[in-house]
């Protein structure tokens, strides 16, 4: 049935028969194709062609909000992590520069330190320098000196040989023992 209809409208649809005459004539072209137009619309409801298409166009909106939606989420998602890296950037800065900040005092204070240590090493030096000096110094007197003394016990012991007879030796004697009794009594 579909086959023969399809046939006839064929058929009477050629631009030979539609020639012309009054509008609702076969033989006018207008109403041919209005005929034309009502039947391929009639088919197109009755296959639910329009129902099709809207479910088509609503499964795309669907889609296309369902993208909309997860684009949104990762939108959100990104700016979360951005914030994030901004935030830990900035904790990492706070963290070098109070590293770089720590750095600076302690080798100042290793600096003041070194200073304080050099100063109380040279310190140390000098008066150890002092003390070796001050040591040479009293050594060399005190060899100077029993130098001086040898020398002049040596020069009073030829003097005295040379001076002294017995008597005068005896009476040196005497008055040495009597210098060492008064001061030891």
């Amino acid at each position: 049935m579909k086959l023969k209809l399809a046939l006839i409208l064929t058929i009477t649809a050629s631009p030979a028969l539609a020639a012309s005459g009054p509008f609702f004539s076969l033989y006018n072209t207008n109403f041919v194709v209005l005929l034309g137009f009502l039947v391929f619309v009639g088919i197109l409801v009755w296959k639910k062609v329009p129902a099709l298409l809207g479910g088509l166009l609503d499964k795309r909106a669907l889609q296309i909000k369902a993208d909309l939606d997860e684009a949104r989420a990762l939108r959100d998602e990104a700016k979360a992590l951005l914030t994030s890296y901004e935030q830990k950037q900035k904790d990492v800065t706070e963290q070098s520069e109070r590293i770089v900040a720590s750095a600076k005092d302690e080798a100042n204070a290793a600096a003041a330190t070194a200073k304080d240590d050099l100063a109380q090493s040279i310190a140390r030096r000098m008066a150890a320098a002092g003390d070796q000096i001050a040591s040479a110094e009293a050594a060399a007197i005190a060899k100077v000196r029993n130098q001086a003394i040898t020398v002049a016990v040596a020069a009073a012991g030829e003097v005295l040989a040379k001076q002294s007879t017995a008597t005068s030796a005896s009476a040196s004697i005497d008055a040495a023992i009597a210098v060492v009794d008064a001061k030891f009594h």
